[in-house]
Order: C-alpha cells, then structure tokens, then sequence
C-alpha cells in the first residue's frame, strides 16, 4: 500500500513524517526525527550535513526521504522550507493581534486554546490521501451492510459516526462490545463495508473485528493515525490523521478532534444530494422534537 501518493498540503509535512515514522528503518527514524524536531536545521543542511548529524548514509538519507513519500533530500528540503515560510507568516499574524495563547499574552485562556486548535488543525490533512478518502466514500454509497467497530478512545468518535448515518437514513451498525463487534463482523459479505477505527492502528480488539471482515471479503476503510500500522495494512482504503498530535502532557487533544473531523467529512461526502437524506432528516427531526415535547 502507497501511504501517500503527493507532497502534504501547506503546513501538513510534520504531520506526514509522523504519520509514517513507526514503519520507518532504525536508521531512517533518525533522519525522520530531525525532521520533526528541527525541521528549520534539515532545511539549511545539505545531504553531507545531514549525514554527519544524524550518524548515517547518503543512500539512507536518499531512502528516507523516498520511505517518507518525497522524490529526494531537495523535494523534503522545499517542502519544509514552504511550510517554515507559512508557519513565520502565522506567528507574525498572531503577534499582531495578541493571539498568542501563551503565558502574559492578554488573549483568554479560552481563545488562546481555540487559536491553537485552529493553526494545529490546518496543518493535519498532511497524512490524508484524498484518493483513498474518495474511494471509501464510493464504496460505502455502493455497498450493502455498513458496520464501524472501534474500541477504546476511539469508541466515542465511531459511535457519533454511526450515529450520524442513522439520522440521514443510512443502514448501519455500531456495537459497543467486542463479542458483537466480532459477531457483527462475522456476518459481512462481499459488497458490505466495514469502517475500523483505531488511533494506533494496533488495538487488538479491533484488529481482530476488521480481519474478520476482510477474511468476509467486505471492503474495510481504516481510520488511524498512522499510515503504517496493522490496521492500514488490513484495510482496502485506510483514511491516515492526526499522528502529530500526540501526548498525555498535552490538556488539548488536538488528535481526537482530527479524527473527528476526517470521519464528519466522510459522513458528509457520502450523504451529499441525496434526497434519501434529506426525507430521513426531516423524519429524525420530528422524531427528536417529539421525544423534547414529550418526554413521559
């Protein structure tokens, strides 16, 4: 599987290293990491530089930069300066207006947060293949039974997913416990599709639901943070966000929103002008208004 097929969006290269840093060669996450850490020194450096700070090859730096989806060490090097040269942009924006979110600037601690979020967000589609999100938009429109299994941290964005089909009309569905999910999966067949959601693209309990359904021979759309997992690897279109964000240090938890957004937007694209949706909707709204009018 190709984990991306074109250079990241503007301000999405750190979110694409990350996304693709576990499946990456010992020596290869050194360069990867440098990236990361200081993508402003790799832009300034040349390959020789490069090879002499992070203790390896030309050809592995030629490797890397090919694992990580670029063309070579140039096409990284522009594609980290472009970014650099927006994120400086960004900032000075921010100093002017006082949008800073950090300690002694005179933003509320509540747009401050609101203000990261936001810059963080922009940046996060630098892992997504819009080919892939297209097909696995296609797929679940065309196909038959609709399932989404999730375990963990991931559990509270599948279900509002799948809560989000029912109340446009679409069939789907969303057991919370494993047995079911397993069952449920068991149950798929060819032209069905399962959407598996794992942040680390390793959790067992979900693995084990969306190998089921591969072994059915439905189509599987994974949704993860990382573009080489297990999960990505089992998956016949995998939707990858959110890798850069990622810490328990960290009171905004910028990945979750990501995964969110990606799976609103795949709600969104397959429920779009259909007329289906639109009578469903109307019937859901009757529904909740007369569950809020008569709540014995």
């Amino acid at each position: 599987m190709t984990p991306y097929k074109s250079e990241p969006p503007l301000g999405g290269s750190r979110a694409h290293i990350k996304s693709i840093f576990p499946s990456l060669a010992p020596s290869e996450q050194r360069v990867a990491q440098l990236c990361i850490d200081s993508p402003e020194t790799v832009a300034r450096m040349s390959v020789a530089d490069l090879v002499t700070q992070t203790g390896t090859s030309p050809a592995t730096i030629v490797r890397a930069c090919k694992s990580m989806g670029f063309d070579g060490f140039q096409h990284l090097r522009q594609v980290l300066l472009r970014d650099l040269g927006a994120a400086a942009r960004d900032s000075i924006q921010q100093e002017e207006s006082g949008a800073t979110g950090e300690p002694g600037s005179t933003e509320h601690l509540v747009s401050g947060i609101f203000s990261r979020a936001s810059q963080d967000i922009r940046g996060a589609l630098g892992s997504l293949d819009f080919e892939a999100f297209d097909a696995a938009v296609k797929a679940i429109r065309q196909g038959g039974r609709l399932l989404v299994v999730a375990n963990g941290a991931s559990l509270a964005p599948a279900q509002s997913l799948a809560l989000r089909f029912l109340s446009t009309g679409v069939q789907c569905e969303a057991p919370s416990d494993i047995v079911s999910q397993h069952i449920s999966a068991k149950l798929l067949s060819a032209g069905d599709v399962c959407i598996a959601v794992s942040d680390s693209g390793m959790n067992s309990f979900t693995i084990g639901s969306a190998r089921i359904a591969a072994e059915r021979k439905a189509t599987l759309i994974g949704v993860t943070s990382y573009a080489k997992s297990e999960l990505a690897d089992l998956s016949t279109h995998t939707l990858v966000a959110g890798a850069e964000f990622h810490s328990w240090n960290d009171q905004l938890p910028i990945g979750n929103i990501v995964q969110m957004l990606v799976m609103s937007a795949l709600h969104a694209a397959v429920t779009a002008d259909s007329p289906d949706v639109e009578r469903a909707r109307s019937a859901v709204f009757e529904e909740v208004l007369h569950m809020v009018e008569n709540p014995k």
